[in-house]
């Protein structure tokens, strides 16, 4: 079984400026996804796309062998992942000379993963054999109880009513925010799908606090503050 792991960073971000390379506790923030994929001891090749030169060469110090340069038309604003990963993913079998039975994206604004997370999901890939699973955590707002629109006539309601209305957030069908951290393909679910929902995809549960994906400075700041507060909790002596 051959598995590839991609990492995809575009230079520009409108939300955080150089966010995947900005320094979070001292370390380039891309280079914690690269670590986690490097500790998992799964993959034959890690690689990383990017449009930016200075990402790549971040990514290259941190002992990335595979640097793959994305072309201009995948490094929009408006560029969706799934045909960024499929061009990662084809430009390391063009230059491996191999085909990858697996494959496994990180997001690199998504420090708070554990190593052990990644090795779940694609257990979960392998022993369940399904095309595709991904990643996500307990819902804060539910569509069927306090997730609301507003109609043509400007009313609010319920985004997901039911025939008997939810009283309780507990009788509410369960849901899940997809955290973006793992996503995790067979190849031929990947190439052939080209989708990150497929008819059998599986969704592997993380919780709240290791699934904040850095999108705003109000993320990257949450995210600096459970990662020093882990590292005081780890330095703590063991009472035991």
């Amino acid at each position: 079984m051959k598995r590839v792991c991609s990492i995809c960073a575009r230079g520009g971000s409108q939300g955080v400026k150089g966010k995947n390379i900005r320094p979070l506790l001292g370390k380039p923030l891309i280079v914690y996804s690269i670590e986690h994929a490097q500790q998992s001891g799964l993959f034959d090749v890690i690689a990383v796309s990017s449009d930016s030169e200075e990402i790549l060469s971040v990514a290259e110090s941190a002992g990335v062998e595979y640097l793959v340069r994305r072309p201009a038309v995948l490094a929009q604003n408006t560029s969706p992942k799934v045909p960024v990963i499929i061009h990662c993913i084809e430009e390391v079998e063009r230059t491996t000379h191999q085909h990858y039975d697996v494959i496994v994206d990180l997001d690199a604004t998504s420090p708070l993963r554990e190593v052990q997370d990644i090795m779940n999901v694609v257990s979960m890939l392998e022993e369940k054999r399904v095309t595709n699973v991904i990643t996500g955590m307990p819902a804060r707002r539910s569509p069927y109880f306090n997730l609301v629109e507003v109609n043509k006539k400007g009313v609010v309601q319920v985004s997901k009513p039911l025939p008997a209305a939810v009283t309780r957030r507990q009788d509410s069908p369960k849901c899940y925010d997809m955290n973006a951290s793992i996503y995790a393909w067979t190849r031929d679910g990947l190439l052939k799908h080209r989708a990150v929902f497929n008819s059998d995809t599986l969704l592997y549960v993380m919780p709240a606090e290791r699934s904040i994906d850095i999108d705003s400075e109000l993320d990257f700041n949450f995210v600096e503050y459970i990662m020093t507060r882990n590292q005081i909790i780890k330095s703590l002596p063991d009472d035991n």
